[in-house]
């Protein structure tokens, strides 16, 4: 990871991880600034598994987290309640709408704009389907609903995977517009995850994972 002389929205040391018989991550430390992020790497090299790492929804082998000033060993309800990680893949939210899901999100999040929400989901192009439970909405549409919870959550750091996968042309380039504007600021840091990092974007650190389990 490249290093950097502003205070760290999220320090990590000593990281263990890894899969029975395939070592992931061993002695990884690394410091992630405010702005925008990229971890990137082949399929399986470890991406989405480091991103769950980081968000606390995993648990490492050993290792410290430190995301400002709070340590995830020791409060980990209030560090968790400053990460959002995107996670479209998932079938948990299937039966709800995602004006349903954002709604409850505004209790778990005390940064998270509902209003915001709403008008991120509109610059998707989400409108016509923002009622409808999830199942019924494609793979695209999916990732775009959860994009948009993740730019209204107001949280220290966001974890997106895969941000531009499934995407139509009108919502990648609003993506990248959101990206733009989240490369500036100063206070709250942005990782995304794919197999190459994005062109044309201000990035603040690069971490490229080998071979491995993802």
């Amino acid at each position: 990871m490249t290093p950097t002389t502003h205070v760290p929205v999220l320090e990590v040391t000593g990281l263990h991880f890894g899969w029975p018989g395939i070592p992931l991550f061993q002695g990884l430390s690394l410091q992630l600034p405010a702005g925008v992020s990229v971890v990137h790497g082949e399929e399986s090299s470890g991406k989405t598994t480091l991103l769950r790492l980081l968000a606390g929804d995993l648990r490492a082998d050993s290792g410290a987290f430190v995301l400002r000033n709070t340590p995830l060993q020791t409060h980990a309800d209030a560090y968790r309640a400053q990460v959002f990680r995107t996670e479209p893949r998932s079938d948990a939210l299937d039966a709800v709408s995602a004006r349903a899901w954002f709604a409850t999100l505004v209790s778990r999040y005390p940064g998270f704009d509902l209003g915001s929400a709403q008008d991120l989901a509109r610059g998707f192009a989400l409108d016509p389907h923002i009622d409808k439970p999830m199942y019924m909405l494609s793979a695209g549409s999916k990732r775009k609903v959860w994009l948009s919870a993740a730019f209204a959550a107001g949280t220290a750091l966001t974890l997106i995977d895969e941000p531009f996968a499934a995407l139509d042309m009108s919502s990648i380039r609003f993506l990248n517009a959101l990206l733009q504007e989240a490369s500036q600021h100063t206070d709250r840091a942005w990782v995304l995850a794919d197999h190459t990092p994005p062109e044309d974007l201000a990035l603040k650190t690069r971490l490229v994972l080998g071979d491995g389990q993802s």
